[in-house]
C-alpha cells in the first residue's frame, strides 16, 4: 500500500508519500480499499499539531473516506468483503488502504457514489446534530450560517432549509455568496464588504437570527453573537478563522441568548443509538436526493499537498476529494 505519512507533525511540508506494507486486520477491524477521501478543516490542524486529538506517531492523516471492505478482522460482523463503506476514523484516510473499527463504518446503499460518501459524513452529522439536536431549530425560524461556503457551511444550509428555516448564509466573496444561494440560501452577507450587524439588523428586520451556526470563530463571532435574536442559540461548531475568540459573557444575559458547545464526535461516542438514528435519516435524505454535498474538485491522492494548499488558501467552495486511481 502507499500512504501519506505524518512523522513529525510541524505541517503539510513534512508529510511523505511511502510504500508501506499492507495491514491485516485486528479483532474488530476490517481492512478497506480507499477509493476516495474528503479533505477536512481538521486534516489541516492535526498534521500541524494544533488538533485536540493528537494521534501517535507516525500516522496517516485523512479523517473521512470510502471504499470498499477487502478482508475482516476477527469478531466483525455485518459487513462482508467486497461491501461498500464509508467511514470517519480520525485518521488514515490518505493512503490506498486503511484499517477502521468496524462500528465506525457506514453501509453505502447502491448507487452511493464513493466520492459523495467521503465527503458526507462529518459535514451533515455535525450540521444535523448542530441544528436540530442542539440548536432545536424550529420552522420559521432564521439562521445565520457563518462560512456558508465550506463543507460544514453547506450542508448546514441544505438541512435548514429542510428544517423549514430560512438562512441567511455569510461568505468572504460575492462568488462564495452566490454559491450559498446556490445551496439554498435565502439571503448572503459578504463580510469583507459589508458590515455584520448592520446587514443582519437589515434583513431580520431588527430582530436578529434565532439560530447562529459558527464554524470560523475568530473577528466574527462576537459582532454575530451581539445580533442574536432574544432566546437565540449561538452554536459554537469550530474556529476555521484561527483564534478562539472571546465573548463578554453578560451578552449572553441582556439577549437571554445561549451559547451552545457541538461536539458531535462525543455526542457519536456518548449516544450511540441516537447518532445511528441520525446517520439513517441523513442517508434516506440523501437517497430522496434532498442533500447532496458540492463537490468543489476531485484531486489524485497523490496531489494531497497542493489540495491542503487550495483549503489554506480558502479556495475551496464545497468539498475537495482525493481519488486513488
Amino acid at each position: 500500500m502507499h500512504a501519506w505519512l505524518c512523522e513529525n507533525p510541524v505541517g503539510v511540508d513534512a508529510l511523505a508519500w511511502k510504500d508501506l506494507p499492507t495491514p491485516e486486520p485486528g479483532k474488530g477491524q476490517v481492512r478497506i480499499r480507499i477509493q476516495a477521501a474528503s479533505l477536512n478543516f481538521p486534516d489541516l490542524l492535526i498534521v500541524q499539531n494544533k488538533y485536540q486529538m493528537k494521534p501517535e506517531l507516525p500516522f496517516v492523516p485523512g479523517s473521512e473516506y470510502a471504499g470498499v471492505v477487502e478482508a475482516l478482522g476477527e469478531g466483525v460482523t455485518g459487513l462482508k468483503v467486497g461491501q461498500a463503506v464509508a467511514c470517519l476514523s480520525g485518521t488514515g484516510g490518505f493512503a490506498t488502504h486503511a484499517l477502521a473499527p468496524a462500528k465506525l463504518c457506514m453501509p453505502l446503499p447502491p448507487g452511493f457514489p464513493p466520492v459523495d460518501a467521503a465527503a458526507f459524513i462529518m459535514i451533515y452529522a455535525t450540521s444535523h446534530h448542530a441544528l436540530l439536536d442542539r440548536g432545536q431549530l424550529k420552522a420559521g425560524e432564521t439562521v445565520l450560517v457563518l462560512g456558508g461556503a465550506g463543507g460544514v457551511g453547506t450542508a448546514a444550509i441544505q438541512i435548514a432549509k429542510i428544517a423549514g428555516a430560512r438562512v441567511i448564509a455569510a461568505a468572504s466573496t460575492d462568488e462564495k455568496c452566490a454559491f450559498c444561494k446556490a445551496q439554498g440560501a435565502d439571503a448572503t452577507i459578504n463580510y469583507s464588504t459589508e458590515d455584520l450587524r448592520e446587514r443582519l439588523k437589515a434583513l431580520t428586520d431588527g430582530q436578529g437570527p434565532d439560530v447562529i451556526y459558527d464554524p470560523v470563530g475568530g473577528p466574527f463571532t462576537e459582532p454575530a453573537f451581539r445580533s442574536i435574536a432574544w432566546r437565540g442559540r449561538h452554536l459554537v461548531i469550530g474556529f476555521a478563522a484561527g483564534d478562539i475568540p472571546a465573548i463578554k459573557i453578560n451578552l449572553a444575559l441582556v439577549k437571554g441568548a445561549s451559547i451552545v458547545g457541538v461536539f458531535w464526535g462525543d455526542f457519536a461516542r456518548r449516544e450511540p443509538a441516537a447518532n445511528a438514528a441520525m446517520m439513517q435519516e441523513l442517508a434516506a435524505w440523501y437517497a430522496q436526493g434532498r442533500i447532496k454535498p458540492p463537490i468543489d474538485r476531485q484531486m489524485p491522492m497523490r496531489e494531497l499537498k497542493t489540495a491542503y494548499a487550495c483549503m489554506d488558501a480558502r479556495q475551496v467552495q464545497g468539498k475537495l476529494v482525493l481519488v486513488n486511481d
